[in-house]
């Protein structure tokens, strides 16, 4: 029986108790073994595996031994309680064992938990599960989470007192990292408010969110969209201290500034533009951003842009100048810019 994945998302929180089996398939195998987890969770409960009532069966393993599944699904345990056995990152090669196991299921066996990579309509493995009657196929797809399993993630990490600006911050984290990356953040965000009664804020997320850039990196950027010359310096002899190289310093500095000529140039105005940014922005560095993108303005921003860009290709050339000095005087220019251009 295949699964939309509107129903997917509802049977993984409650799978069928009575059901034979269950393949999940994808491409991604960090999003397989999330829905893979949660469902043997919904089904078993936490303490399955200590309790041995959850085996375990590389696909290597069942190649080598095809009755191990078989076993698996008779077997009886000591404790009692659901019981599952999971046969990991299967093929279609094990389509004839694994049918031989769910022909041979009867109520009170095991259920039969099978993952998979990517497989094609015409995969033998999905061929079998779609068509039976009691087990159950899915498809895991790079698509964006919905709001009800964002929703979820932060439930289970006991999140639950959370500001407007905050869920769309989740939400749009959500949308841009993988799913265990996700996860882990919803976790340490948690942490985080630990004890803590009041809602979670943006400046919370912001806090756990990972971070796309090093801290000193970030700073450089914001001096010099801020008309901090003399803050460049020393900021950049700390960054050449620690490996940064000046293409990485300079594709830094265009990705910054293309961000504010985008928010500058967004219709709805910058706050929206920075709102609408991929990665997203989050807590105090997004109101920051949104100031600079409104002091620049957009035509500045197109001149910092060429700036930027001719630097680019000057640190690419054959030219025999210290790149790290001209990545310097490039950044002082830029934080002198406003300035000139605003007569301030």
């Amino acid at each position: 029986m295949k699964l939309s994945p509107r129903e997917a998302s509802g049977y993984f929180a409650r799978p069928n108790p009575d059901a034979t089996g269950l393949l999940i398939y994808g491409a991604d195998a960090m999003r397989v073994a999330l829905k893979r987890q949660q469902v043997l969770e919904a089904l078993l409960g936490p303490e399955a595996e200590a309790e041995m009532r959850l085996s375990r069966i590389p696909a290597s393993d069942l190649r080598s031994d095809p009755a191990a599944l078989l076993d698996a699904i008779k077997a009886q345990g000591f404790f009692p309680g659901p019981r599952a056995a999971f046969v990991e990152d299967a093929g279609d090669g094990l389509a004839p064992t694994i049918r031989t196991a769910l022909e041979d299921w009867q109520p009170g066996d095991a259920q039969v938990i099978v993952t998979a990579r990517q497989l094609t309509a015409r995969s033998a493995l999905r061929k079998l599960f779609e068509g039976h009657k009691t087990a159950y196929a899915v498809g895991i797809y790079d698509d964006p989470p919905t709001r009800a399993e964002i929703e979820e993630t932060l439930h289970k990490a006991g999140i639950l007192n959370i500001s407007t600006e905050a869920m769309a911050d989740l939400t749009s984290l959500a949308q841009s990292l993988d799913p265990g990356d996700f996860r882990q953040t919803t976790e340490k965000l948690a942490l985080y408010k630990y004890a803590d009664t009041g809602p979670v804020t943006s400046e919370d997320v912001a806090a756990c969110a990972p971070a796309t850039i090093e801290a000193e990196l970030d700073d450089i950027l914001h001096a010099a969209a801020e008309a901090q010359a003399g803050a460049i310096g020393p900021l950049i002899t700390r960054l050449g201290g620690q490996g940064v190289q000046p293409v990485g310093l300079c594709i830094a500095a265009l990705r910054h500034f293309r961000v504010l000529h985008s928010a500058a140039s967004h219709p709805n105005g910058a706050s929206a533009g920075i709102a609408s940014a991929r990665p997203p922005i989050f807590g105090p560095r997004r109101e920051r951003m949104t100031r600079q993108a409104n002091t620049w303005g957009m035509h500045n921003l197109e001149t910092a842009l060429c700036l930027l860009v001719e630097t680019d290709l000057t640190l690419r050339s054959s030219q025999q100048a210290p790149q790290m000095a001209l990545m310097e005087r490039a950044l002082i220019r830029l934080a002198m810019m406003p300035r000139v251009q605003r007569g301030g």
